[in-house]
């Protein structure tokens, strides 16, 4: 599961490596928000999600990228001002720690969200089901893990649906919420994101957890989490860290002893989304979430 984290005095998403810039030339689709007839109207250009982080406040995310993902139903933090977090997991492969992760939940009354792939979905039902039957999302990673802006429209529909279909026919669950993977996306798939009935997942937070061969224990997880807490903030951690799982229990309980409250994905777009920050940076997070 290849991971991206650069530290750059500008934002250049298009240009980092395994965040770089791509054109594709995809067949037309149905039509798109916005566009009549095809989806060859929009821009296939492949971006990676790139942020500056902030202590104690939101992200300066560029304009272009905040404002095509909210052009589409996307969401990458709650707009209302209010002391809310979205807890979410990404879920490209079961590294023993999702269970723990559930009883820790569990145990602070803590909804989450857990963006799954084919194979987790598929080999992973007691898990799935535990997610489902304690009331957290489970949304769409694609069945490949795939870098939509590569894909054709009709790769991108196939592997969006055929995981949303799998999970109905499993667990009898329907799927609203989907991640990017690789945190890559262009205006022509988040538009055919939309059309399919689906919303797009961003993230205001997240930090390099991915690597297994590099985990640097419970505490160096919750200094990298909390100082960076905003209101509204949409967190991505990757489960199959020992260090997120170690720290969450002393996260969620901090976090709410300073005011914020977690919420679940679908109270997210009771906000309003508002104007985006300029496109400045210093710090860009790139994952392939």
């Amino acid at each position: 599961m290849k991971r991206l984290f650069i530290i750059m005095g500008i934002i250049a998403a298009a240009a980092l490596s395994g965040c770089a810039a791509v054109r594709t030339d995809s067949p037309a689709g149905s039509a798109a928000s916005g566009v009549t007839g095809n989806y060859s109207a929009l821009d296939g250009t492949g971006s990676g999600w790139g942020f500056v982080r902030k202590k104690g406040e939101a992200p300066d995310i560029p304009s272009a990228q905040s404002g095509m993902l909210e052009k589409y139903n996307g969401r990458y933090i709650d707009h209302s001002k209010a002391k809310n977090l979205y807890l979410t997991f990404d879920e490209g492969y079961e590294n023993g720690f999702t269970a723990r992760i559930l009883d820790i939940l569990a145990k602070t009354n803590t909804p989450a969200a857990f963006f799954v792939t084919g194979p987790y979905l598929e080999g992973q039902g007691e898990l799935i089901k535990r997610m489902i039957d304690e009331g957290h999302i489970v949304g769409n990673h694609t069945v490949h893990h795939l870098n939509l802006p590569k894909q054709t429209v009709e790769t991108v529909q196939k592997d969006i649906s055929a995981l949303n279909e799998k999970c109905e026919e499993l667990y009898g669950y329907k799927m609203e919420y989907m991640r990017p993977p690789e945190g890559e996306f262009s205006e022509r798939s988040l538009a055919v994101i939309n059309d399919m009935g689906m919303k797009t997942i961003m993230w205001s937070f997240a930090y390099k957890d991915w690597d297994v061969n590099v985990q640097q224990g419970a505490n160096y997880a919750y200094e990298s989490v909390m100082p960076y807490l905003h209101d509204g903030a949409i967190i991505l951690l990757h489960a199959v860290s020992s260090d997120n799982t170690d720290a969450l229990e002393r996260i969620i309980n901090d976090a709410k002893a300073q005011g914020y409250t977690f919420k679940a994905l679908d109270e997210l777009y009771d906000s309003v989304p508002d104007s985006a920050p300029d496109d400045t940076a210093a710090e860009t997070a790139c994952t392939d979430g």
